[in-house]
């Protein structure tokens, strides 16, 4: 599978948005996207004129992007979405939220969706007591995402559990801090998905 291997703050100046992707750096004052608030490349500061397909692609590009899914898998998620009762765009950002990476973030164990990913790779975690080193393993209610005994030393970890407080957790997810490990109570709501997300029009590129 292809991977970016550039700056990921170029990725925040190319959608016009913060997507943060490098955790508290991204509320500090080292932001690139606070200094140079702009498309990257030669043409950046130009206006630009996008049509309904390139509107389209932005979006699919931008929720791509924060969630760090690849094109190939994206559009699998998508056909899945599809496939699921209820609305296709919801369908896809829910399917997109209990991701495990993106769990574990949520929850507070990592600083950003990125280092979720890398931690779930190396086994730091388990779901349901058993162990889980796929990314993209999607959870379900009653499920209970756990840090392993050995990980909670981890510096990265305990840091990002101190400053949980300042993100949130959503609400259908509980954080048992003293004991590392966290419940899913529900299913993600739109609602719960803050994000300035428009899903219909990646529904729409998709249909063409």
């Amino acid at each position: 599978m292809s991977r970016y291997r550039g700056s990921v703050c170029r990725q925040c100046r190319r959608e016009n948005m913060k997507l943060f992707l490098k955790g508290d750096r991204c509320f500090s004052d080292k932001c690139s996207f606070d200094r140079r608030g702009y498309p990257p490349g030669q043409h950046g500061q130009r206006r630009m004129k996008h049509s309904d397909y390139g509107i389209q692609l932005r979006e699919k590009q931008k929720v791509r992007r924060i969630y760090g899914v690849g094109e190939k898998q994206f559009r699998i998620i998508f056909k899945k979405a599809d496939r699921l009762r209820g609305i296709t765009g919801e369908n896809l950002l829910s399917l997109l939220e209990r991701r495990l990476d993106n769990v574990v973030f949520r929850l507070g164990f990592t600083s950003s969706r990125t280092q979720g990913r890398h931690f779930v790779k190396h086994n730091h975690f388990l779901v349901n007591g058993k162990k889980v080193n796929i990314p993209s393993f999607v959870i379900k209610t009653g499920d209970v995402i756990e840090l392993k005994e050995k990980s909670r030393t981890v510096q990265a970890i305990t840091d990002s559990l101190d400053t949980v407080v300042r993100r949130g957790v959503p609400q259908w997810l509980e954080l048992e801090k003293d004991g590392f490990k966290g419940v899913v109570k529900g299913m993600p709501t739109r609602e719960d998905i803050t994000l300035p997300i428009q899903e219909q029009l990646i529904v729409e590129l998709y249909s063409k």
